[in-house]
């Protein structure tokens, strides 16, 4: 038990607020994306500024705290949240800088992806991240990072310049190619695990009106079209991305009326080449099978990294799973046409991200981020807005996962993990683990920052 002298001794070094379970904003504060997720924390420290995050710190380790790192609040399994700890809330800390002359970004650690395409996009400029612009840059960014720019300028981390980190002793250093450069290799895959990311340096690149949309085919062609896409898009050009789905149809524009709740299969399209190459790039798209729905527009980058906001809003009840594929084999794809046909809510789906191109140009050792000899990234998402859902989401996810798991490379991309054992984390890191091992001894010995897809430090 913490005596009241020394809470209020702690909030008042804060320019932010602590917030306490008595608190009238308590339940708000704790609330995160995930609604399946329903944690307590003790102390909630809503960060205002780097001192804050400094002191919050330093109470966490002072005090032997179970303590977590919020930033957009986006983990799956709730990672930014914990019973009877402390939670560093950076969410406040949304600040960002452009630099155009240099085509950088700084970006303060409590942005979302959405703050960070309204500024670059005043520039005519963008980086890579996911497809969601309610997901949190810091999650993101320290498990790696893909969405629809890879294929042309690769991973998140391969964007990453620096970062500004407080580390578990309290002490902010910044960690680039120069300094601290082990640490530097560490956050670029390795999750949260080394301390608390304050800043990001990002590289921009000149991206501003993509040519985007889906392609849509019945569900008696999703054998055929899968292999068709497993073919075609390695070999298509770096300017063209897109994602596999199996979906249930939204009732909403761009679909018609006509295709609402049907469940189909598709590709979620992004092309940020020239415009006179378009209908070159998609004739072999409208060529396969029969499409149903082909719906490439021009439209605005952060348009395009918003289009999926109001179908996956906050609070909605979520589990996944994934894996990194290579190849997509026969008796593979028999196995996703399987299961993929039976999406049990309109929400749910599977996706493969492509992560070639771009991203296959950094080497497996180069950052903390292994997989980078594979073709795609498979995440299966049960969602549903309704808690009583959550046994059938979960049982889907599982099903389908085990039927496609031994077609994989064995690990996961760290943000479509659940709290799935130390195992699994060994997996996903392959050969890169055991230095990751020595960084966290090194930088975090008694294992502050816990609250993650642990990285144990050797004892």
């Amino acid at each position: 038990m913490l005596s009241t002298s020394t809470l209020e001794q702690f909030a008042d070094t804060l320019r932010g607020q602590l917030i306490q379970p008595e608190d009238a904003g308590y339940n708000e504060a704790r609330t995160i994306y995930n609604a399946m997720i329903d944690k307590r924390p003790r102390f909630i420290a809503q960060c205002a500024n780097v001192a804050d995050v400094i002191a919050a710190v330093k109470f966490g380790q002072a005090y032997q705290l179970d303590t977590a790192i919020r930033g957009g609040g986006h983990s799956g399994p709730g990672l930014g949240i914990c019973d009877d700890g402390l939670v560093i809330d950076l969410s406040f800390m949304r600040g960002i800088r452009i630099d155009p002359a240099t085509r950088t970004a700084r970006v303060e650690g409590g942005c979302r992806w959405g703050d960070v395409d309204h500024a670059t996009h005043a520039f005519g400029l963008a980086t890579v991240s996911g497809i969601n612009s309610n997901t949190g840059v810091g999650g993101l960014t320290l498990g790696g990072g893909h969405g629809h720019l890879t294929r042309k300028y690769g991973l998140t981390i391969d964007n990453l310049l620096e970062v500004d980190i407080v580390l578990a002793d309290g002490h902010l250093v910044t960690a680039n190619a120069s300094q601290h450069p082990d640490l530097f290799w560490a956050v670029r895959g390795g999750g949260g695990n080394f301390g608390v990311i304050t800043s990001f340096l990002f590289q921009l690149h000149p991206v501003s009106t993509v040519y985007a949309g889906p392609t849509l085919w019945p569900l008696d062609q999703a054998e055929a079209v899968m292999k068709w896409y497993r073919d075609f898009l390695p070999a298509a050009p770096e300017d063209l991305s897109g994602f596999f789905m199996f979906l249930q149809v939204p009732p909403a524009p761009p679909f018609p009326e006509h295709l609402h709740f049907q469940t189909m299969c598709g590709v979620f399209w992004c092309y940020v080449g020239a415009e006179n190459q378009l209908k070159k790039v998609f004739e072999p798209v409208q060529a396969v099978g029969s499409p149903a729905l082909h719906a490439i527009h021009p439209m605005p980058y952060p348009a395009l990294q918003s289009a999926f906001d109001e179908l996956y809003p906050p609070g909605h009840q979520w589990y996944w799973k994934g894996d990194f594929v290579k190849d997509l084999s026969d008796d593979a794809i028999a196995r996703h046409v399987q299961h993929g046909s039976q999406v049990p809510t309109l929400r749910s789906t599977m996706h493969l991200y492509p992560i070639d191109g771009a991203a296959h140009n950094v080497g497996k050792n180069d950052t903390a981020f292994s997989y980078r000899d594979a073709t795609w990234s498979e995440v299966i998402v049960g969602v549903s807005p309704e808690p009583a859902h959550n046994d059938q989401l979960r049982q889907w996810t599982r099903d389908y996962w085990e039927a496609t798991h031994p077609y994989s490379l064995g690990g996961a991309y760290v943000n479509f993990l659940m709290e799935e054992g130390g195992d699994r984390i060994k997996a996903t890191y392959r050969d890169n683990y055991d230095r990751l091992v020595e960084i966290k001894t090194q930088y975090d010995p008694t294992n502050l920052f816990s609250r993650n897809q642990n990285i144990q430090p050797s004892t």
